[in-house]
C-alpha cells in the first residue's frame, strides 16, 4: 500500500493544552521557524497515525474566534480559509477545554461551518470534574456531528485513539455535518448565493468571511471587484453580520451545553488555583516570591550545570593536549586544535547551562506561573510607558531577543509596542551567559554566603537584573520622546495551575540545546576558523622577521626552551593579521580596563555575542604554545598578564566586560528583526547608538572605580 501524507492544523483557544498535545504527537520530530510573510512562530512535527499514514502536523497560534485581530490570529485564519498558499491541511484537530467549554465551543462551532474534515479533541476534563462540570460526551458528539476524543496530553492520555479517529476521518469514515451549525445563510442570503454563483464549492459560512475579509486574500483585481459589487448591491453590513452571528451561535451553544453538561452551583467553594493566587498576586508577598522565585532560577543554572561543564571542559582540554603530541607540528595541526577545536569546546562547553536554563524556564510556563508575573509587574510597567503584556516579550528576551520581538506584535498599543522592542535586547538572552560564566568564573569567587548561597550565582542574578532596571529606566525617558497617543487595555486569562509536564521539559531542553549547536555553532565555528587564520597569518616581511629572532635566539646555551616558544608563539599571533586590527582598536577601550586580545573579541562578537568565547579559545591556543594544549580556556585566561606582568583578567577587568556586555547591541540578527518589525533603519539605528553608548559609559565608569 502506496504511503500517505497529509498536512494537519492544530488549532484551539490559548491555553487549551495545544503545546502538550503538539509534543505528545510530535515528540522530538519538530522543526521551528516562521510562518512565510510574518514574524510569528511555526512549529510542525512528523507523527505516524497509523502504518502507511504518516501526517506533518502544524501548531498554528490560538485564537478565541475566526475574527482576527493580531498578526498571529491572522496566520491560522488565513490557514482555515484555504487562503494561504504556503500552507494547506487536510484537516484540523480542534482543541476544546472541557473545563471552559461554552467559550471553546463558539470556535468549534465556527470551524465546523467551514465544512473542513474535524476532530475535536477535548483536554482538561481533570480540571473539568474538580470544578464539579460532568459532560456528556457521546451526546455533545451527537449535537455537534463531529467526533470527539478524550484526550490527556501531559500523561499521553488518549493519544492513541485520537490518531486512530484523525486516520479514520482521513479515510473519510467520519464526514463533515451537512446541517450548519447555525442558519449562515439566513444571515445575508441573496449576498451569500452570489458569492456562491463564482465559488460553488465553498460553504455558506466561508461565503460570508469572504464577504468580510476578502481585500486580504489573495483574489484577483476581478474577483475582488465582483465581490464589492455583491456588497453595495446588497448593502451589506459587516458589523451587523458579525453580531448576529456570534448572538445565534452563542444561543445554540446554550441549548447544546443544557443537554449535553451538568455543572454545579456556581457559589462553589474557592478552587485551589484561585487559592494560590491569594499568595501569589499578593500585592506585597507577590514580589517577593517573584524576587525568590528568580533568585532559586539563577543559583539553580549554576549549581547544576557546574559538573558537566567542568567535564567537557576538561575532556576538551585532554583531548587537545593528546592529538597535540600525536600529531607533527604545522599548519595543518594548528588549524586543528587551535581553530576547529578550540571553536568546538567554545561550544559544548556551555550546552548544560542552556538546557537548564531553559529547562527551568519551561517549568514556570508549564505550571502557570510566568503569566502571573505578566499580572504582578503590570503595574510597574505602566509607570514606564509599558504593560502587563511587554513582561512576556521581555522575559523571552532572556531566552533569545529575535522571537521576543516577534511576539511584541501581541501589543495592541503602537507605544508600547515600540517602547518593548526598543528596550528587550537589554534583558540578557542565553547567548550571553557563555561570556557571563566565563568571565564570572574568572573573577569572582567560588564562596558561599551563610554557607550555600552561591556567590557566583548572585552575581549572574545582578546582570539580569541588572539588564531588566536598564530596561525600565530607558523606557520611562523614552516614553516622553514618542509622540504617540493611544488608549491601552491590558487583558489576561491566567492559565490554572497544573503540574509541570517532564516530557515537555526534556523536549524543550534537547531542542534549545540542537538549536543553540547548529544556528550559534555554526557562526561560532565559522568565525573561529577566520579568526584562526587572522591569527596564524600576517604580513610576510612581519613574520619571517620573528621566526629568524628566534631561530637565532634558541641556538643560544641555557635557553628554556618552553618559555621560549611560549614568547614566540606570542609574538607571531601579535604581528598576525588579527593582532594588528586589535592593536588597532586598543586605545580606544584601554580606559575600559581591555587589552588588544579583548578589542578582537568585541569586534568579533557584533555577528553573535557567543562569539566571545570562541574568539578567546582561538587566540589564547594560537598564542599559547603547545603548553597550552593541556589546559583548560579558563586556565589560559587566568594566567593571562599584560606587559607589565600584570592580570589581564582582574575584578575590575572582568565586572566592566560583563557590563559591557551587558547593556551594549552585539547582535545583528536583532537589528535586521528590529527593522523588519519597525518597517524603517531608524529604530534599530537609535537601538545600536543608545545601547553601545551604555556600554562603554557604564564599563568606563566600573573600571576607574574598581581599578
Amino acid at each position: 500500500m502506496a504511503k500517505q501524507n497529509i498536512h494537519i492544523a492544530l488549532v484551539g483557544n490559548p491555553n487549551s493544552g495545544k503545546s502538550s498535545l503538539f509534543n505528545a504527537l510530535t515528540g522530538l520530530n519538530q522543526k521551528v521557524g516562521n510562518f512565510p510573510g510574518v514574524t510569528v512562530d511555526k512549529k510542525t512535527g512528523l507523527s505516524q497515525l497509523a502504518p502507511g499514514i504518516n501526517a506533518n502536523i502544524i501548531d498554528l497560534p490560538g485564537t478565541y474566534s475566526l475574527y482576527p485581530k493580531r498578526g498571529d490570529e491572522w496566520v491560522t485564519y488565513k490557514v482555515l480559509l484555504k487562503q494561504d498558499g504556503d500552507l494547506k491541511a487536510d484537516l484540523v484537530v480542534l482543541l476544546a477545554d472541557a473545563s471552559n467549554l461554552k467559550r471553546n465551543l463558539l470556535f468549534c462551532s465556527q470551524i465546523i461551518d467551514l465544512k473542513i474534515p474535524v476532530v475535536i479533541a477535548l483536554t482538561m476534563m481533570d480540571l473539568a470534574s474538580k470544578k464539579g462540570i460532568e459532560i456528556d460526551v457521546n451526546g455533545l458528539e451527537r449535537e455537534l456531528g463531529v467526533p470527539i476524543v478524550v484526550v490527556n496530553p501531559r500523561k499521553n492520555k488518549g493519544i492513541p485513539q485520537l490518531k486512530k479517529i484523525i486516520a479514520q476521518t482521513v479515510q473519510q469514515l467520519h464526514q463533515a455535518p451537512v446541517r450548519d451549525f447555525i442558519q449562515n445563510k439566513s444571515l445575508a442570503a441573496d449576498a451569500v448565493n452570489s458569492v456562491k454563483d463564482f465559488f460553488p464549492d465553498i460553504s455558506d459560512y466561508t461565503a460570508l468571511h469572504y464577504l468580510i475579509n476578502h481585500e486580504h486574500f489573495n483574489f484577483d483585481k476581478s474577483i475582488q471587484q465582483r465581490i464589492e459589487h455583491v456588497e453595495s448591491a446588497n448593502n451589506f453590513n459587516h458589523t451587523r453580520v458579525q453580531a448576529e452571528e456570534i448572538m445565534q451561535r452563542y444561543g445554540r451553544i446554550k441549548q447544546i451545553m443544557q443537554h449535553t453538561v451538568a455543572e454545579p452551583d456556581p457559589l462553589q467553594k474557592t478552587l485551589f488555583t484561585e487559592r494560590l493566587d491569594n499568595i501569589l498576586l499578593h500585592r506585597r508577598w507577590g514580589y517577593l516570591i517573584l524576587i525568590v522565585v528568580l533568585f532559586l532560577l539563577f543559583q539553580s543554572v549554576f549549581w547544576l550545570a557546574q559538573f558537566p561543564m567542568d567535564g567537557i571542559d576538561w575532556t576538551f582540554s585532554q583531548i587537545q593536549g593528546w592529538l597535540g603530541n600525536l600529531i607533527p607540528a604545522g599548519w595543518f595541526s594548528d588549524l586543528l586544535l587551535n581553530g576547529l577545536l578550540a571553536g568546538l569546546s567554545g561550544i559544548l562547553v556551555f550546552v548544560p547551562q542552556i538546557m537548564i536554563l531553559f529547562g527551568l524556564i519551561t517549568l514556570l510556563e508549564d505550571t502557570g506561573y510566568m503569566a502571573r508575573i505578566s499580572f504582578l509587574t503590570d503595574k510597574l510597567m505602566r509607570k514606564v510607558g509599558l504593560n502587563g503584556k511587554s513582561v512576556m516579550p521581555m522575559i523571552s528576551g532572556f531566552a533569545c531577543a529575535v522571537p521576543a520581538i516577534m511576539s511584541a506584535r501581541n501589543i495592541e498599543n503602537r507605544k508600547e509596542r515600540l517602547l518593548t522592542i526598543l528596550v528587550t535586547p537589554l534583558m540578557s538572552c542565553s547567548a550571553r551567559l557563555p561570556v557571563y560564566t566565563m568571565l564570572i568564573g574568572l573573577v569572582i569567587p567560588k564562596e558561599k554566603l551563610f554557607g550555600f548561597i552561591s556567590l557566583q550565582g548572585l552575581v549572574m542574578m545582578g546582570l539580569y537584573l541588572l539588564g531588566l532596571a536598564m530596561a525600565l529606566l530607558v523606557s520611562w525617558v523614552a516614553k516622553v520622546f514618542i509622540k504617540l497617543q493611544e488608549k491601552s487595555f491590558f487583558i489576561l486569562e491566567l492559565p490554572v495551575y497544573r503540574a509541570p509536564r517532564w516530557k515537555n521539559v526534556i523536549v524543550t531542553m534537547v531542542n534549545k540545546a540542537k538549536i543553540f549547536v547548529t544556528d550559534a555553532g555554526r557562526v561560532i565555528i565559522v568565525i573561529s576558523m577566520i579568526l584562526w587564520a587572522l591569527s596564524f597569518f600576517g604580513p610576510p616581511k612581519r613574520m619571517t622577521a620573528i621566526k629568524q629572532q628566534y631561530a637565532e635566539l634558541s641556538q643560544k646555551n641555557n635557553i628554556d626552551e618552553a618559555q621560549l616558544n611560549k614568547e614566540k608563539s606570542a609574538a607571531l599571533l601579535e604581528n598576525s593579521y588579527a593582532g594588528i586590527l586589535g592593536k588597532t582598536i586598543e586605545p580606544a577601550i584601554q580606559p575600559l580596563g581591555y587589552d588588544w586580545k579583548i578589542g578582537i573579541a568585541l569586534i568579533t562578537s557584533f555577528a553573535a555575542r557567543e562569539v566571545f568565547i570562541g574568539t578567546m579559545a582561538t587566540l589564547y591556543s594560537v598564542g599559547g604554545g603547545k603548553d597550552a594544549d593541556a589546559q583548560t580556556l579558563r586556565q589560559r585566561m587566568d594566567s593571562a598578564t599584560k606587559r607589565d606582568g600584570t592580570k589581564v583578567y582582574t575584578l575590575a577587568t572582568g565586572i566592566s566586560l560583563m557590563i559591557f556586555y551587558a547593556f551594549a547591541m552585539q547582535c545583528m540578527s536583532t537589528l535586521a528583526i528590529v527593522r523588519r518589525e519597525t518597517g524603517s533603519w531608524k529604530w534599530p539605528l537609535i537601538q545600536f547608538v543608545y545601547m553601545t553608548g551604555l556600554a562603554y559609559l557604564f564599563s568606563f565608569i566600573v573600571y576607574q572605580l574598581l581599578k
